[in-house]
């Protein structure tokens, strides 16, 4: 786990993969029938290349937060923001996957939308990177790195047409989240 406090920061997405990866892999040891979810977007990348290369069975599954957001008029609903789940949702083992947690609140939105779909035995989340700045009790069972950004700063997950992810960081002056 890695733990970055510096103003220039520099995150290696592709080494952090490979910790999340590794980290996955200790989550699923304990249940193994364990189904991937990832949050749209970049939790739903995370998902789609975890199932790949962990040689798991199906699709991961990818869920949105949109429907559920306490700030759904400002961001309004993205097309490609849709929940698909090809599994029973009830009595299974969920392991939610993002790519940035910070406030918790689209974790609160992404529960809301997962209950909608059934009750399921157990959730858990994993995280490429907590940021801090939580505003509701919502933890990571498994963080790659944690930094530290001021709110001013946004880090967000992008990926190559080659599939490689990179970490880009904005500076907003009045940035509010």
């Amino acid at each position: 786990m890695t733990r970055t406090d510096s103003p220039s920061l520099a995150l290696d997405a592709e080494a952090l993969y490979a910790e999340l990866q590794r980290g996955v892999k200790g989550l699923l040891a304990q249940q193994p029938d364990t189904r991937l979810v990832g949050i749209t977007s970049g939790g739903a990348w995370l998902a789609a290349r975890l199932q790949r290369d962990l040689l798991r069975p199906g699709e991961a599954g990818v869920i949105s937060s949109a429907m559920h957001r306490d700030d759904f008029a400002q961001r309004g609903l993205a097309v490609s923001a849709q929940t698909r789940l090809p599994f029973d949702v009830n009595h299974a083992h969920v392991l939610l996957l993002d790519d940035v947690l910070y406030t918790g609140r689209t974790l609160r939105a992404v529960l809301n939308e997962l209950f909608d779909y059934g009750r399921p035995a157990s959730v858990k989340l994993a995280v490429l990177v907590d940021r801090g700045g939580r505003e509701l009790p919502i933890g990571a069972d498994f963080a790659a790195a944690r930094v530290a950004l001021p709110d001013t700063q946004s880090l967000e997950l992008a990926q190559g047409d080659d599939g490689r992810l990179r970490f880009v960081v904005e500076t907003q002056a009045d940035r509010k989240k």
